[in-house]
């Protein structure tokens, strides 16, 4: 028995096919993520499985009886509490308890009572409140009205809501968009938990490699499922794309063959039998596949100029607002070799500590000290809202550096995916994604020695996360990073700091050690400790990331030497034989020139070989470091 079945789906939005004749099945149990590009139709597919939407062609059969949970999108905001709204998302119960208190015959009130037993109405209060929990409401919150929360917090009683049904299908839709990073691990470890069958559309990769068991790649229209988690899913796809691009290059050396015969032939009377049937033979050759492959994502950072230890450092600190103390004790110190991530539930002073470091905000009481010529970025996560929505990104640049040309603003755009066209594109008509990268394009556009990236992943799909992890990995400054995405933290922090109770401390171990804490199992973790004080950096939290960084330093910019010195080399190179190439040069007699032009190709030809097998020996040092 299946609990979803999708049989040759076909949806249309205003007139451009989404999907087509699309198949899934879904067995109880199976969590199956779904994923594809931006505006391929994965919400749009969704919607139709709710019944949102109609479909244009094939059919959506649910198991009978099988309940089907779902994020609605007007969140709950009315005066009921929110532990009274997310019971109220079990009709059932409520319906009988308010029968139950009609006072029906006796017969009735056992049947009535059998029933809440069954459905565990009893325990649905500590489970409602344990799903609140997780999601970031303490006991108090959880006793005001969803009223009093603001757009964000009430998305998250509405995911509480579906997940306090735990239905026999659940429906997922970028379910961390709205979360903090606890709040994340803990929806993990909850869909690890979860008995039930589930579709996820998300970004966040670990997500993803940690709770489906399947991924369904919507592309093109098409549909295809991938058993397995993502990481699986990019390994089998990556080996189909090099197959087919096999394939691909074989039937056209193929074609080129037998057209090259048609060509020849085709007007000799002695071969044209043989052409005829050669060219009935290109006909019925399959058409040429092209590779399924996506635009590739690559993200630049411009590179800073070094500055000596430290960069910033604050003592006795006291931060917080309208005289109100958020952060206290702050000893602090930063170095241009840091990379960190904060810890804690939102609410807690992540982004207010970040603004000390962006220089956004005054310390109450203590000291700080700042290099001179210290730079500092800092991507906020509602900075989106503060664009001009009828500019461009080419425009918001050319504000940012008014002493830059266009082309060195182009440039900077470019280093992050917006191009000529989408430079030129209305704020208003750009993507979320868009505008995030825009975003990230203005707070490096000086080469900032200091990073602060709140919440940079957002609105970026899973390969503009990839392309931002690996600019991380070449950017040589600091980095202080506050994310909801564990992938991204793990693949960029070096070491943690954990921000709650009025203070920033020291968290010795990693994401897995951290989720034990939060889970209550300590595991191998070890208590919060101070954070570094500065001129006090312990030896042990000199990660060795940052030293593989260091070490790795001089071999990225041979490399980047060797890879200027073979573009110009081949350039050279193919200038020099197309001039020889040209009948031209021979008959004006230019016997010097063309002595000079041929010796050259040579010590061309002399220098590129070993250029090129150093630039291969540096490369495989790098990807095995």
């Amino acid at each position: 028995m299946t609990v979803l079945t999708i049989r040759d789906l076909s949806l249309r939005i205003a007139g451009r096919l989404l999907l087509d004749q699309a198949n899934l099945v879904v067995d109880p149990g199976r969590k199956v993520g779904l994923v594809g590009r931006n505006g391929a139709g994965k919400s749009t597919m969704l919607k139709a499985i709710t019944g949102d939407l109609a479909p244009d062609g094939g059919e959506i059969r649910l198991a009978q009886r099988a309940r089907m949970g779902h994020v609605a999108q007007e969140a709950p905001g009315g005066p009921e509490t929110l532990l009274e709204t997310v019971l109220a998302a079990d009709t059932e119960r409520a319906a009988l308890l308010a029968e139950a208190e009609g006072h029906p015959d006796g017969h009735r009130m056992g049947e009535i009572h059998e029933r809440l037993i069954a459905i565990g109405a009893d325990s649905a209060p500590s489970r409602a409140a344990t799903v609140l929990a997780g999601l970031g409401f303490d006991a108090a919150a959880q006793l005001r009205p969803s009223s009093e929360f603001s757009g964000g917090w009430r998305m998250r009683v509405a995911l509480a809501r579906v997940l306090f049904l735990e239905p026999e299908l659940l429906l997922l839709d970028e379910p961390t968009n709205h979360l903090d990073l606890e709040a994340t691990m803990w929806l993990e470890g909850w869909l690890q938990r979860f008995s039930g069958a589930a579709i996820i559309v998300s970004h966040d990769r670990g997500l993803l490699e940690r709770c489906v068991d399947a991924i369904a790649h919507l592309d093109k229209g098409k549909l295809t499922l991938y058993p397995g988690a993502f990481d699986n899913f990019v390994r089998v796809r990556t080996e189909r794309q090099a197959q087919q691009q096999a394939a691909n290059e074989k039937m056209a050396a193929e074609r080129a063959h037998i057209q090259s015969f048609v060509d020849r032939f085709r007007a000799k009377a002695s071969k044209a039998r043989q052409a005829q049937s050669r060219i009935k033979a290109l006909e019925k050759m399959p058409a040429i596949e092209s590779v399924v492959e996506d635009h590739a994502t690559s993200f630049s950072f411009p590179e800073p100029a070094t500055l000596a230890p430290p960069v910033l450092t604050v003592s006795g600190g006291v931060i917080g607002y309208d005289g109100r103390a958020i952060l206290t004790g702050l000893d602090l110190r930063l170095d241009q070799d840091d990379r960190i991530a904060l810890l804690g539930a939102n609410g807690n002073g992540k982004s207010t500590l970040a603004k000390l470091f962006a220089g956004r905000l005054e310390l109450m009481r203590g000291s700080q000290f700042r290099s001179p010529k210290l730079k500092i970025g800092y991507f906020a996560q509602h900075q989106a809202e503060e664009l001009d929505m009828d500019g461009t990104p080419l425009s918001h640049m050319q504000d940012a550096l008014p002493k830059a040309t266009v082309t060195q603003c182009r440039s900077q755009l470019a280093r992050f995916g917006l191009d000529v066209d989408r430079a030129t594109t209305r704020i208003s008509s750009c993507s979320g994604g868009e505008k995030a990268r825009l975003l990230l394009a203005l707070c490096t556009r000086e080469a900032p020695q200091l990073l602060i990236l709140d919440e940079p992943t957002n609105h970026l799909d899973i390969d503009a996360r990839d392309a931002l992890v690996k600019a991380l990995a070449d950017y040589n400054g600091a980095v202080i990073l506050i994310s909801h995405d564990p992938h991204l933290v793990e693949l960029v922090a070096d070491r943690l700091w954990l921000v709650g109770g009025g203070k920033v401390s020291s968290f010795d171990g990693d994401l897995d050690d951290y989720r034990a804490l939060l889970g209550g199992g300590r595991r191998s973790a070890r208590a919060p400790e101070p954070a570094v004080a500065a001129g006090a950096k312990p030896a042990n939290e000199r990660r060795g990331k940052a030293e593989n960084r260091q070490a790795l330093a001089p071999i990225k910019e041979r490399l980047k030497q060797i890879e200027a010195q073979i573009a110009k080399l081949t350039e050279e190179a193919a200038t020099i034989d197309k001039a020889l190439a040209d009948p031209r040069l021979y008959a004006n007699s230019k016997t010097d020139l063309i002595n000079r032009a041929t010796s050259r190709r040579a010590a061309i030809s002399k220098i590129l070989p070993p250029l090129e097998t150093e630039w291969l020996e540096l490369t495989e040092k790098l990807e095995a470091a």
